[in-house]
């Protein structure tokens, strides 16, 4: 896939549907800032010859996102991404995302595996978001509040 912006890996152990892991790869790529509007994605033939899935299998994740407006098939051009989900802060060289790169360098370092960090950042982000929710009346405590 030379010249591409990304390339999709595909993990069979993961039980994750191949066309959903690609999806998520992208919408990773779009989130990073790796993937921009413009940007061309691979072709279903360049997907097949590198991660030996079915061509139906990406032709469906494209699909997919074409349909939440993510990336446009055109037909004998290609597929082209038509929305960033890009936030401030993911840039390459942001303060925010250098600090990520350095501690999940030290974690990895200390024997971390993938899943281990994961784990630890899905937690961190659990907590945060049900310490957030205790804080913040939802719209049912909001609707009581105002009656």
């Amino acid at each position: 896939m030379e010249g591409d912006v990304v390339e999709y890996r595909i993990d069979r152990g993961s039980g994750v549907p191949a066309y959903v892991q690609i999806i998520e790869q992208t919408e990773r790529a779009l989130r990073m800032g790796t993937l921009k509007v413009g940007d061309k994605l691979p072709t279903a033939r360049e997907v097949v010859a590198a991660t030996a899935i079915n061509p139906n299998t990406v032709l469906r994740a494209y699909r997919d996102m074409e349909q939440v407006g993510l990336v446009q098939l055109r037909r004998g051009l290609g597929t082209f991404v038509t929305r960033s989900l890009a936030r401030p802060g993911a840039e390459d060289d942001s303060p925010l995302r250098q600090e990520v790169t350095d501690w999940t360098g030290r974690a990895r370092a200390s024997g971390w595996e993938r899943a281990d960090i994961l784990a630890l950042v899905t937690a961190a982000l659990d907590a945060y978001d049900n310490k957030q929710h205790e804080h913040t009346p939802g719209d049912r405590e909001r609707k009581e509040e105002d009656a």
